[in-house]
């Protein structure tokens, strides 16, 4: 349908660009000799009839675009176009006229009308030039705004595609290492691999019934990482030590499931784990200004070689953050002297309801 015809507030806009128009056509037909009624009544009609017969050149526009249209293709299309409508305006004009002549008032019309006629044909034509580039113009902005609705489009199938790919990272990384774990126990102590197995089962349960969804609670996530912790507990026992600072009002903030049990595990196995007397990781979790700012901090020592940098954890982190939120959050780590810490800082989206 025609983009000016589907809106009313468009319809109304473009018709009232007429009324001066008529206004114009009015004063000529006064200026030759009409009286204000005579011209008006004549003109007034005839322009908003001729509003809508030009609305016609969206088509042919449409069907012969400027870019990929001969010269000779748009002259022909557009001057047989402007001809037949002109003509028909004219026939219009006629009858009009005729129509008013049984008035005394408008007494002799049909005849001067006839003086009128070719440069009403005239003034046709010329509008009708007008018109066509006005809708070309359309077209051209109509282009546009579809062209940046698909990019649009397709960064966001990408980024969901993107999104979707790293979330699937997560899961077979942390159940790798977790057999890992469960392999190097069975030759230590069968009864903890049994305990581990569980806990296990019992994680990923969990982690199956938050993944596929695009967002959970912290509360939700602080959850999964002390089922995570029961885990690795199992291995480590009491070398391994979490200490949470996390105000009350950041439990209900959204934000990508299984986003920090990464970071926490990549504290365990590159931080702690390689410490003889083990460690604190330390977990605060605050909002300020429409932010939500995560902290996480681990001993470590730096004399072991570290794969903080190129490891999944990390990387993963990053990346959704930057798929989902763009340059609205950031990740920033570094290591002094012998704690290492990651800190986050996203958009703090609520759901208002404590899970």
């Amino acid at each position: 349908m025609h983009p000016i015809l589907s809106h009313l507030r468009r319809l109304g806009l473009y018709l009232l660009a007429w009324v001066p128009l008529a206004g114009i056509l009015v004063y000529l037909l006064v200026r030759a000799g009409e009286s204000w009624m005579v011209a008006a009544a004549l003109t007034v009609p005839l322009c908003f009839v001729y509003a809508f017969l030009c609305l016609a050149a969206w088509y042919p526009c449409k069907t012969t675009p400027v870019e990929s249209s001969s010269f000779l293709r748009l002259l022909l299309t557009h001057f047989t176009a402007a001809v037949v409508i002109s003509t028909v305006w004219v026939q219009l004009a006629r009858a009009l006229a005729s129509g008013l002549a049984h008035w005394a008032i408008f007494a002799g019309l049909n005849e001067r009308v006839v003086g009128y006629l070719p440069l009403t044909w005239v003034t046709g034509v010329l509008l009708y030039v007008l018109s066509v580039t006005f809708h070309y113009v359309l077209l051209a902005e109509q282009a546009s705004r579809e062209a940046q609705e698909r990019a649009l489009e397709a960064r966001v199938l990408a980024r969901d595609a993107e999104l979707k790919a790293l979330r699937a990272q997560v899961n077979p990384h942390f159940l790798f290492n977790c057999l890992h774990s469960i392999s190097a126990l069975t030759s230590v102590d069968g009864g903890k691999a049994r305990d581990m197995c569980i806990l296990l089962a019992d994680f990923l349960r969990t982690t199956l019934r938050v993944g596929g969804k695009e967002a959970i609670t912290i509360e939700e996530e602080l959850a999964l990482i002390r089922g995570y912790l029961a885990i690795e507990k199992v291995r480590f026992g009491a070398r391994v030590k979490m200490a949470e600072h996390v105000e009350d009002e950041t439990l209900g903030i959204l934000l990508p499931p299984l986003l920090l049990q990464p970071l926490v595990e990549n504290a365990i196995r590159h931080g702690v784990a390689n410490l003889p007397e083990g460690g604190v990781i330390s977990l605060n979790i605050q909002r300020s200004e429409g932010f939500v700012s995560i902290l996480v901090e681990n001993s470590f020592d730096p004399d072991t070689p570290s794969k903080l940098k190129t490891g999944l954890g990390l990387d993963n982190v990053r990346r959704r953050l930057h798929a989902r939120y763009g340059d609205d959050a950031n990740v920033v780590f570094g290591s002094s002297g012998t704690t290492f810490s990651v800190k986050l800082r996203l958009p703090e989206q609520q759901t208002g309801i404590r899970v």
